[in-house]
């Protein structure tokens, strides 16, 4: 596992702090930053994937963000103080903090998300990889049931037990929070926070790499998505939305993309 350089904490707009992990040194090209999925964290999603490590060899600076409610950063149990647009700020803050004029910016399933508000905004975000999503996030249907599901998996972290959890849409998120550690109530407040509304994706100007898993229902139809972002790639990699992270195609993919000029 890659050892972590140095772990800040960066408050956000309404005091809200995030943990953020940082490797490497800074090179000729921009620092990476990587957003994680909900329920994950940056160690789960990106140090212990192996990702980190194929990016600090290839000679990149790394700065991982604990969403609120996730990993080390703090966790309110109050919905207001979540949702992707908060995050999407937290990260924006953090670039602040550290001085960052540029940076190339990746994110997975609710990280997709934050990355794809941060990008429609912000222009200091060199190069994108949205990955673990698909059509959904662009086609209504999609967006309809996504608000169902996070509905539904709120109820389901607020139960007592997991034992109580029966969907197997919600059990294996309700599993993931317990065996991290996490705390349910603050994942459930995001799950009722989830950010449902379109983004402009024809606002986004850096290059975009749409990475999906060849058998995650959750990123179906990833070249849906790819159209409506400008010049957008797409890339295939084994697995689902659980183990597409793990694939060595997928850190491949993403390293080689961000490393082009």
């Amino acid at each position: 596992m890659t050892a972590v350089l140095a772990t800040l904490r960066v408050p956000g707009a309404d005091g809200v702090a995030v943990a953020v992990h940082r490797w490497g040194d800074p090179g000729p090209l921009p620092p990476v930053y990587l957003q994680h999925g909900f329920v994950a964290d940056t160690r789960l999603n990106w140090v212990g994937t192996g990702t980190v490590a194929v990016l600090v060899a290839a000679g990149r600076e790394v700065v991982g963000v604990d969403a609120r409610g996730h990993g080390r950063s703090d966790k309110p149990h109050d919905p207001a103080a979540y949702g992707e647009l908060r995050m999407a700020d937290d990260l924006r803050r953090v670039a602040d903090a550290l001085d960052h004029d540029s940076f190339d910016l990746a994110g997975y399933s609710m990280g997709a998300t934050v990355a794809v508000l941060v990008a429609v905004a912000d222009r200091r975000v060199r190069r994108l990889v949205v990955g673990g999503t698909g059509a959904a996030f662009v086609e209504p249907a999609g967006a309809r049931a996504h608000a169902v599901l996070m509905a539904e998996l709120a109820d389901a972290l607020e139960a007592p037990d997991v034992a109580a959890v029966r969907s197997p849409a919600t059990l294996p998120f309700c599993r993931m929070a317990d065996a991290l550690g996490a705390d349910r109530r603050a994942l459930a407040a995001h799950a009722r926070a989830v950010h449902t509304r379109s983004a402009d994706l024809a606002a986004i100007t850096a290059p975009t790499l749409v990475l999906a898993g060849d058998a995650d229902p959750l990123a179906a139809r990833p070249g849906t998505l790819a159209a409506a972002i400008p010049g957008a790639r797409v890339a295939v990699v084994p697995g689902d939305h659980a183990t597409a992270l793990r694939a060595p195609a997928f850190a491949a993919a993403l390293t080689d993309f961000l490393g082009e000029p």
